[in-house]
């Protein structure tokens, strides 16, 4: 069995926004039409493809057992050019579901999947709500990370973490929010929906090399001291590493974002997401307390 398992739309892996178009202005058949016709045109990357080509070149540096999995909602017919430009591409992709404009999430736990990527905002809810890590990808365009790294940053609340501390800065404010963390700081936060991915990340980097650590991991939150220490223990007790944390107390993330140089970030809230994807491939996870109203922390 593979190790890590990646589901990928085909939207989130190519840029397929003249097709999309196509189908938005002209209809089903007309799509249908445009991509059988183009169906030797290799598409362009999309904004998740440099943190999928990434993952897959992690089983030729030291056999990790990484697989990614194609979810579409294209019928096997028109997913043709998608398949041609996986050959384009070079990416060891062999496994997909062409759902013939069905909602592909169905099959996530069926591959055994630890997270899904994708552009469709409710198929990514589902998935949330089956127990599987999603994102919604969000950024515009691709971005590519110079460092032969794999590198991913995490939000903390409702992302790795449960939002049980966020409830309460939403619902009584910072100064609630500040007193219950640090009365709680030797209490362990309960997991977010992507405890496990980032568990998965860690039992990889666990079986990689030391000496030259493929995959380099990083919390990227709104946090600030005094805080910082209920998270810390929180890691701890769960016996993950996470290579950098980068407490900001409200401060904007995507600078530091960029001087990390992520392939791909995870946040639970809108207005962060927004910011962060001018710069790196950026998901939004819909879940928590943010998603149900404002966000702000």
């Amino acid at each position: 069995m593979p190790n890590l398992v990646i589901a990928i739309s085909s939207r989130a892996l190519f840029d397929m926004r003249e097709s999309h178009r196509v189908y938005e202005e002209q209809g089903l058949d007309a799509y249908a039409a445009y991509q059988i016709a183009h169906e030797d045109e290799p598409l362009a990357p999309g904004e998740a493809f440099g943190f999928v080509r990434k993952l897959l070149d992690l089983n030729a540096r030291f056999d990790a057992g990484v697989e990614v999995v194609l979810l579409s909602r294209n019928s096997a017919d028109t997913g043709l050019r998608v398949f041609n430009s996986i050959e384009h591409h070079q990416l060891p992709i062999t496994r997909a579901a062409f759902c013939g404009g069905d909602a592909p999430w169905r099959y996530i736990t069926a591959f055994g999947c630890h997270l899904f990527l994708s552009t469709e905002a409710e198929d990514v809810r589902h998935a949330l709500d089956n127990g599987v890590a999603a994102a919604t990808l969000v950024s515009h365009g691709t971005t590519k990370s110079s460092n032969a790294q794999l590198r991913v940053a995490f939000d903390g609340d409702a992302v790795l973490f449960s939002d049980e501390a966020e409830r309460i800065y939403k619902q009584e404010g910072l100064e609630a929010f500040t007193a219950s963390e640090r009365a709680s700081a030797k209490q362990p936060l309960s997991g977010g929906p992507f405890r496990g991915f980032l568990g998965a990340l860690h039992d990889l980097q666990q079986s990689a090399p030391e000496h030259e650590s493929p995959i380099r991991t990083a919390l990227v939150t709104a946090r600030s001291a005094p805080a910082h220490e209920r998270v810390i223990r929180t890691l701890r007790a769960w016996n993950v590493r996470i290579d950098e944390s980068i407490f900001l107390g409200g401060m904007d993330k995507s600078a530091f974002l960029k001087a990390y140089q992520a392939d791909v970030f995870f946040d639970d809230q809108a207005s962060h997401c927004a910011s962060a994807s001018a710069h790196v491939a950026t998901g939004h996870v819909p879940h928590g307390v943010a998603n149900q109203g404002s966000d702000q922390l």
